[in-house]
């Protein structure tokens, strides 16, 4: 039997139940990472801005899509368990790792470099189609290394094997995260174009933000580089 189908079969039976599995400590606790993982500049948000400053809203949101779907494809691992892979083969979840860490210092250095990019600077981007915007965000949100941290070492810590049905937990932990993502990162999208006339307008703030975003960047990849804990997994 495939491993992902006990999973799903355990999704399937707590909802037939009405079985409500997470605590509201839970909850809250995936809430709160999620909202500081959103907060925090990455991968996700330096695409969703500069394709909303150069081509507008409507682009913003349907790369938003793509990130949307991209979170639906970690949130199917963690239910059926494929975190499960990274516990076995620990060398596999340190490349991860510093994959992710090396991704963020060339982000960084890319942004604090004199001359450096940021993603409230209008730049003379080609257009891109629907299809193009949906599929970079997909691929930008499937190579985040926050997100892939977040799904394989983080969210495991909140599920509690005592109450059982852990994919069915992990659904629930894992939407909460998503919705809150989605909400923050809207708000971004929405708002790309005014914070981007403001930074023109006043460019000595556009280099604070710029050194801000850099710093938080190099900050998360040493984090992500030195952390020694392992990939964890709930089981019942």
């Amino acid at each position: 039997m495939p491993g992902w189908l006990p999973g799903l079969r355990s999704v399937w039976v707590s909802v037939r139940r009405g079985v409500v599995m997470v605590s509201a400590g839970a909850l809250l606790g995936i809430a709160l990472v999620g909202l500081g993982l959103v907060l925090t500049p990455g991968p996700n948000m330096v695409y969703l801005v500069s394709r909303s400053v150069a081509q507008g809203r409507r682009a913003g949101m349907i790369s938003l899509v793509g990130v949307a779907a991209g979170f639906g494809v970690y949130l199917a691992a963690a239910v059926a368990g494929l975190a499960a892979v990274f516990v076995l083969v620990p060398a596999l979840y340190a490349v991860v790792k510093l994959a992710g860490a090396g991704y963020l210092l060339w982000l960084a250095w890319r942004t604090l470099r004199p001359g450096g990019h940021s993603p409230f600077t209008p730049a003379p981007l080609p257009p891109d189609r629907p299809r193009r915007l949906f599929t970079m965000g997909l691929v930008t949100n499937l190579l985040n290394p926050k997100i892939a941290i977040l799904y394989v070492s983080l969210l495991p810590q909140f599920v509690d094997p005592g109450r059982g049905y852990v994919a069915a937990q992990s659904l629930l932990l894992g939407l909460t995260q998503i919705a809150v993502a989605l909400s923050v990162n809207a708000l971004i999208v929405l708002s790309a174009g005014a914070l981007a006339g403001f930074f023109a307008r006043r460019p000595v703030w556009l280099r604070v933000q710029q050194w801000v975003t850099g710093t938080a960047l190099a900050a998360l990849a040493v984090r992500i580089a030195t952390d020694r804990s392992r990939a964890a997994i709930a089981t019942p």
